[in-house]
Parts: C-alpha cells; structure tokens; sequence
C-alpha cells in the first residue's frame, strides 16, 4: 500500500489552507463601529456640563476607583485608574471626547464600566461628569 495518495492529499489541503489565510489576511479592515464616533460629540439635545452636578454623581459613582481628590491609582484589571491631579495626566489624548468615550462605552482592559451604555448616567450626566473631570486639569500640579 502507498502513502503517496494520502500526502498529496495533505499537501493538497494545506495549500488551500494557506490560500485562504492569505487571501484572509489580505482583506481589508472593517470600517470602525459608527456607536463609538459617535460618542466623541455630545448628544444633540445636550447642554454643556455642570461641575457641580457632575460631582456629587463622581462621589457616588466614582469615589472608589479614581478617589475623592482624583489621586486614581486603583487598578482591578489593568492599567491603574489616572491620576488626574498631575499635569502629566493630562496630555494632548484626554479630551472632553476621550473622557465621554471612556465614560458612555468604558474600556474593559482597564476596568472602567461603560456608565453610559448601562443607563446608570444619562447622557446630561455625562456631561456633568466630564466638566467635573475636567476641573482637575486646571488645578493639576
């Protein structure tokens, strides 16, 4: 009996394997998710945050990953939460659309819970949070 068969075979499927992958490989991406572009705007029908508002919902909500002063440093899955009194904090990437993304869709990797997607904060308190956020920025050191 001849195994002659059975490798031309096997040599057979593998090349077509290896014709898919490439050809897989090869495809292009899939256009990015139009929910999250979306998140980077505030909501039409939105008006511009209150600090205030937005940090009493921070002591409730807030207080136990990023700490009463914004100090962070709380780290459940990944990379510990920000420390949002430091001027290193804040570089050119945390924007009021970065802080609406992070609050509306959260980020898995780090721990952050999606607030928004879970209806726990409205898209007005969305904005609350992120002017109270936003208040560190000026007074970080």
């Amino acid at each position: 009996m001849s195994l002659r068969p059975s490798f031309r075979a096997a040599a057979l499927a593998l090349s077509a394997v290896a014709v898919a992958a490439a050809a897989y490989a090869a495809a292009p991406a899939p256009a990015a998710k139009p929910a999250a572009a979306a998140t980077l705007a505030a909501p039409a029908g939105v008006t511009k945050g209150d600090a205030t508002k937005g940090a009493a919902k921070y002591k409730v909500m807030c207080v136990a990953c990023h700490k009463a002063d914004g100090s962070g440093g709380f780290k459940s899955t990944g990379n510990p939460t920000p420390n949002w009194t430091l001027k290193k904090t804040w570089d050119a990437t945390r924007t009021e659309g970065f802080l609406r993304n992070c609050i509306v869709n959260g980020n898995t990797k780090s721990g952050m819970v999606a607030w928004g997607k879970t209806g726990a904060l409205k898209p007005q308190e969305v904005e609350d949070m992120i002017a109270f956020v936003m208040t560190h920025k000026a007074k970080a050191k």
